[in-house]
């Protein structure tokens, strides 16, 4: 093992108060068999805002999440990383996703995460803590981080958008969580020898064979671009997983967080 044991980051205790109707203080039905990401639909607030306004809205109403993730910290306002997970109120029960995907309830059996995004907040740290912890509770849980993810867009179709919402608006995507987290997740498992994709060394040079499309944010082709000529050299600091064009995933991760396919570039 790598960091795990020792925590990259903090996961702060700021436990809601207990019982209400946000945090009940039940104790999950069975163990941990699913991961739910969402966004907080809030742009700006910060988790320590979310927690703070669940806490004094704690009987208002049921809705609740486990954790928030924003640039500085990771807040759990209800037990499930720093204590027995207890239930918490993130997906409606009236919904039968979860069930055909998991065989069990998202509030039974599952942990809330919410990506917190917008102005004033770095969406590359945001982004970086929200992967590893969902890579860190894979591992605690002992989940499939290529299985045991689903975003509450899916869950609960046509009410719901998130995550996809926030993480647009950092001009990154649900599938791109998908392939970060298991990237994560092998690296601070040993898995793998390469960092995450946010890579710190420069790997190497290539160049373009052909006027190229720099993409920023994500190694997709829906992230904003800018073009180079035929020949530019480009360096990079390490190759991530990405959509996959032409029968080809694999991207080059540039500096300043850009990216390029690596069918359209070669070593220089």
């Amino acid at each position: 093992m790598r960091l795990f044991p020792e925590l990259e980051y903090a996961i702060t205790p700021r436990y809601l108060t207990a019982p209400s109707k946000r945090r009940a203080g039940l104790l999950m039905r069975q163990k941990v068999r699913f991961l739910v990401v969402h966004d907080t639909g809030n742009s700006g607030s910060t988790a320590a805002a979310n927690v703070s306004y669940y806490q004094t809205s704690r009987n208002a109403m049921s809705a609740s999440a486990h954790l928030f993730v924003d640039d500085r910290q990771i807040l759990e306002c209800v037990p499930a990383l720093t204590g027995p997970p207890e239930k918490a109120w993130h997906v409606r029960y009236s919904t039968t996703e979860d069930k055909r995907r998991y065989g069990c309830k998202a509030n039974d059996a599952a942990i809330g995460f919410e990506y917190c995004f917008g102005p004033h907040i770095n969406a590359d740290e945001a982004y970086r803590r929200f992967v590893w912890v969902l890579a860190y509770a894979c591992w605690k849980f002992e989940l499939d981080p290529g299985r045991d993810i689903v975003g509450h867009h899916l869950l609960d179709a046509g009410r719901k958008t998130d995550p996809q919402t926030g993480l647009a608006r950092s001009y990154r995507s649900y599938r791109q969580l998908l392939l970060d987290v298991p990237a994560a997740y092998d690296y601070y498992t040993g898995k793998a020898q390469a960092p995450p994709a946010s890579g710190i060394e420069v790997q190497g040079v290539v160049v373009a064979r052909a006027p190229l499309n720099i993409r920023k944010g994500e190694p997709f082709r829906r992230a904003p671009a800018r073009l180079v000529p035929a020949g530019t050299r480009l360096p990079f600091v390490g190759r991530v997983p990405g959509e996959r064009v032409l029968g080809n995933a694999r991207w080059y991760a540039l500096p300043d967080n850009e990216f390029c396919w690596s069918g359209a570039a070669v070593p220089a």
